[in-house]
């Protein structure tokens, strides 16, 4: 099983820099990265890099791990331009990159952007075709595609990606479309949610794989969910009782191995840990050693 670190975008550079180098030397296994422009709160006045500039840089300063977006908005990435990019930092990272990929949810960059934010049925639509327009690049020596929103008229791609293939990962966890889209298309899929969440949906992408006539072990699947670790029993326990929105793994060191385990069982291939929890910067560097050391067994 992986074990993949995802710092939050509001640090400065310095920070994310220092914390994937020491994600890199303590034996971790990829570093993962929004691809937001800001917030999604109604203060989004934070600090909020642009993702793959960000990417490229770290890339360019690690040598090992595996880097990749979670995932890039389609609605502001033209699938074309995008192909580009993941391939230039391909070419930098000699071969680590993974191009996550999503349909686009957050409204409010959209808005104070000036973006079109489209339908849900619309906003998929132009994933699945995106899809195909990024896969014909990475494969065609010159690809065509003449779809309802994008059309390559044999267009030329060079250089094609370091990995054959450079992987395509498909966020979100719509059972109707978006699994299926992820089944004709993707080569690893991500999803936040805990170790039922993820039995259910992989029931239901397996189902898809099936209908399509593929493979289900050909994708990869991933996990996140935000870390809650600690040896204060009253820390943890309010941590169990609080109302949180999103996916959540708390208990000590010994109970977080046994829920890693849980989400290994279920046939998670990569968890993904965000530091949003983890505190100051210190207490991130020590917590992440804590995990990959007592809880991964790195």
């Amino acid at each position: 099983m992986r074990f993949s670190f995802w710092p939050n975008p509001s640090q400065t550079f310095t920070e994310v820099l220092e914390l994937c180098s020491h994600a890199e030397q303590t034996g971790w296994d990829g570093i993962w990265y929004a691809d937001h422009f800001m917030p999604n709160a109604e203060n989004t006045s934070a600090p909020w890099p642009e993702a793959w500039t960000t990417l490229t840089a770290i890339g360019a300063r690690t040598d090992r791990v595996r880097i990749g977006t979670l995932v890039a908005g389609n609605t502001y990435r033209h699938p074309a331009v995008l192909a580009k990019v993941a391939t230039t930092l391909d070419h930098i990272t000699g071969g680590r990159v993974v191009l996550g990929l999503g349909s686009g949810w957050q409204e409010n960059e959209h808005k104070q952007y000036g973006l079109e934010f489209y339908t849900v049925a619309e906003r998929l639509q132009r994933l699945d075709e995106a899809c195909q327009v990024i896969k014909a690049l990475f494969n065609e020596q010159h690809a065509n595609f003449d779809g309802k929103f994008y059309q390559l008229d044999n267009a030329s791609f060079e250089p094609k990606p370091v990995q054959r293939p450079l992987p395509l990962l498909i966020g979100g966890g719509g059972e109707k479309v978006t699994l299926k889209i992820t089944a004709k298309h993707a080569n690893e899929w991500n999803v936040w949610g805990d170790p039922a969440i993820l039995r259910q949906k992989m029931q239901v992408l397996d189902q898809h794989c099936a209908d399509l006539g593929r493979d289900p072990v050909e994708i990869q699947r991933s996990a996140v969910a935000l870390l809650f670790m600690s040896t204060d029993n009253a820390f943890l326990e309010q941590m169990r009782n609080a109302d949180m929105q999103q996916p959540n793994i708390v208990g000590t060191p010994e109970e977080i191995k046994d829920i890693v385990a849980e989400y290994e069982e279920a046939g998670v291939n990569e968890l993904i840990v965000p530091d949003f929890t983890m505190g100051g910067h210190e207490q991130k560097l020590e917590t992440m050693d804590t995990f990959i050391q007592q809880v991964a067994g790195r």
